[in-house]
């Protein structure tokens, strides 16, 4: 959606979970991602900042992608009080210009759509770089977001049960119910037990000490670090990072306010280590190497993918007919 002929459109949460499903996100993120890789699309500097009130993260997320031909920002945050309201911690809404003349083309509900694009992150690294046989997958997190990062990820491979864990236990039957739901196996079980039984492990929190360490990963894991990226986060043991092939998003971020920070700092790991996950999209990295090797995807989030997924409801809801429009 890149002009604006007839009004700025307006597509809210309730469109965009209508239009836009875990196959529609996946490509839009694989795509952006590949042109990331080529140097067709790039992200600007996030913006991100405690507020000293409500213990809120803001900020603003940006990029564009000249392949694609779209140009915005995420503006938002993550308010951790939000349960209380009924409400999803992360809220966000997208801003879409028409990178020809400048002009707001769009706003987009970004809640449903971060939650949607997060998962296809991690699914695309799953489908990438995770062994062909993997059987179990590992969840560590069950908040929100986990519905959607294990609906996505049950779609890579061809996985037969579910193990998972998370430090307030009364959330897990949420997720149990969703493993139901897909037909896969369900056990709640200890960090240490989920080390040793998943093949493909992915991290949904905001922790900022590793709840997961390096001894406790078997050979051929594959991981997706996927909790809220800031500066101190921490899911697992840098020296689990250090000793994983590293790939992610964007490799700026994954040392500064990604997974791979700490290793980073310690000098465990250097950048010219971490692969965009573009690289092997394009074909240009060939991913994993041996069954034996651990994999680690550093989701950190990037602006582009937000763009992506809102440029597709857009379009999706100009289609249809669906969108409001409104005139500045």
């Amino acid at each position: 959606m890149t002009t604006q002929t007839d009004g700025l459109l307006i597509v809210g949460e309730e469109l965009c979970e209508k239009l836009v499903g875990r196959q529609q996100a996946f490509d839009a993120v694989q795509d952006v991602f590949a042109a990331m890789a080529r140097g067709g699309a790039w992200n600007f500097p996030v913006i991100r900042e405690a507020l000293g009130y409500a213990d809120a993260l803001y900020g603003f997320k940006s990029g564009f992608d000249r392949d694609g031909k779209v140009l915005g920002v995420k503006s938002g945050g993550y308010w951790p009080g939000n349960a209380e309201h009924g409400l999803t911690n992360h809220q966000s809404t997208v801003f879409l210009f028409d990178p020809d003349t400048g002009r707001l083309s769009a706003l987009v509900g970004g809640n449903y759509l971060t939650a949607v694009r997060t998962a296809a992150s991690s699914a695309i690294s799953i489908a990438h770089l995770a062994r062909k046989d993997a059987k179990v997958l590992g969840m560590v997190g069950a908040g929100h977001q986990s519905a959607f990062q294990l609906r996505a990820a049950a779609e890579q491979r061809d996985f037969e049960k579910v193990v998972a864990w998370n430090p307030h236990p009364d959330m897990l039957p949420r997720l149990a119910a969703v493993a139901d739901e897909i037909g896969l196996e369900f056990e709640a079980v200890s960090q240490q037990e989920l080390g040793a039984q998943a093949d493909v492990i992915i991290t949904i929190t905001s922790a900022f000490e590793p709840l997961l360490l390096k001894d406790w990963i078997k050979p051929g894991t594959h991981l997706a670090c996927m909790g809220t990226d800031t500066k101190g986060k921490m899911e697992v043991d840098p020296s689990l990072v250090a000793a994983a092939s590293v790939f992610t998003d964007e490799v700026a971020q994954s040392v500064t306010i990604g997974e791979a920070q700490h290793a980073a700092t310690d000098g465990s790991i250097t950048a010219e280590a971490i692969t965009p996950i573009g690289a092997v999209i394009n074909g240009d990295h060939s991913g994993r190497t041996s069954d034996t090797e651990i994999t680690l995807f550093d989701g950190t989030g990037v602006g582009l993918q937000d763009l992506a997924v809102a440029s597709v409801a857009a379009r999706l809801a100009d289609e249809a007919g669906l969108a409001q429009r409104a005139t500045l």
